[in-house]
Formats: C-alpha cells, sequence, structure tokens
C-alpha cells in the first residue's frame, strides 16, 4: 500500500516543473516592446490596405448607387411628366373625338330626317293623287249609279204597281212621277 501511494503522488505531479513559474508571453515586460512594434506594423498595414484598397472601392460603389438612384429618380420624374403631358393630349383628344362624334351625329339625324321627309312628302303626293283618283272614281261610278237609279226606280215602281195592281203599269207617268219627287 505504500508503493501505492507514492505512486499516486507521483502522478498528481505536473510534469516540466513547478506550477506558474513563467508569465504569460504577452504579458512578459521583456516582449513589450517587439509586442507594440508588431502592433504598430500590423495597424499600418491593415490601414494602409483599407484606405488604398478596401475605401476607395466601397466609395465608388456608393458614388455609383447615388448616381444610379439619381439617374432613376431623374428618369421618374421624366417619365411621370410625358405620362401627364400624354393623359392631358388623350383627355383633350377624347373631348374633340366626342365633339365630333356628336357633330357627325347631329348631321347623319338630319340628313336622315331630310331624306325620311323627302320620302313622307313623295308617298303623301303618291297617296293624294291615289286619293283623288279614287275620289274620282267614286263621283263617277256614284253619277253612273245615280243615273241608273232612276231607271231602277223606274222599274221597281212598275213592278210594285203590276204586282198591287195586278196590271202593267205606263212607264211614262211612272218617269214622270219619279221626275216630280226628284226635283
Amino acid at each position: 500500500m505504500a508503493h501505492d501511494a507514492e505512486e499516486l503522488q507521483a502522478g498528481t505531479e505536473v510534469p516540466g516543473g513547478p506550477a506558474h513559474e513563467a508569465t504569460f508571453p504577452p504579458f512578459d515586460p521583456n516582449n513589450f516592446a517587439a509586442e507594440l512594434i508588431w502592433l504598430a506594423i500590423t495597424f499600418g498595414a491593415i490601414y494602409f490596405l483599407m484606405s488604398r484598397i478596401a475605401l476607395p472601392r466601397v466609395g465608388s460603389i456608393l458614388a455609383a448607387r447615388k448616381d444610379k438612384i439619381e439617374s432613376d429618380l431623374s428618369a421618374a420624374a421624366k417619365a411621370q411628366d410625358d405620362a401627364a403631358a400624354a393623359a392631358a393630349a388623350h383627355e383633350k383628344t377624347l373631348g374633340a373625338a366626342k365633339s365630333k362624334a356628336q357633330t357627325l351625329g347631329q348631321a347623319a339625324h338630319a340628313d336622315a330626317q331630310k331624306q325620311a321627309d323627302v320620302r313622307r312628302a313623295a308617298l303623301e303626293s303618291e297617296l293624294n293623287a291615289k286619293l283623288a283618283a279614287a275620289e274620282a272614281q267614286i263621283a263617277s261610278t256614284k253619277s253612273a249609279a245615280m243615273a241608273n237609279v232612276d231607271a231602277i226606280a223606274a222599274e221597281t215602281a212598275q213592278a210594285i204597281l203590276q204586282h198591287v195592281t195586278g196590271k202593267p203599269a205606263d212607264p211614262a207617268a211612272v218617269s214622270a212621277a219619279i221626275a216630280a219627287l226628284k226635283g
């Protein structure tokens, strides 16, 4: 057992010597001047690279982006002005077209009315001519019928007298009686 205790004690030692004899290298005062020099060299190199390479590229990208935005804004303003002008021109053209359409519609209505009046006048004159011809035919038919009325009246009176009296009537007496009734 004693041997085991020595082994345990021997196994717990830190190899390489006693603990915390050396200081941490960045905090070692002997290395402080070299670290400051390397810090200055590294900072200078990084500053040089940033100022000569990285920052000019970023600056040119920002300048190009600013120019692009200004260009796009001016193009948008110009397009908006063009659209407003086009809308005004469209409204003007639309108003002129409406006015022209109304004028054409009124002219077409007037022409149609004139044509209808001409056709109506032609139909009226044709109908008046037919009406006059029909009235003349009616008048001639009436006068012919009236001329026959005397003969029909005389024949009817003779037939009635013969039927009532049984003897034939005198045609001259019947004609004289009809003439007396007319006048």
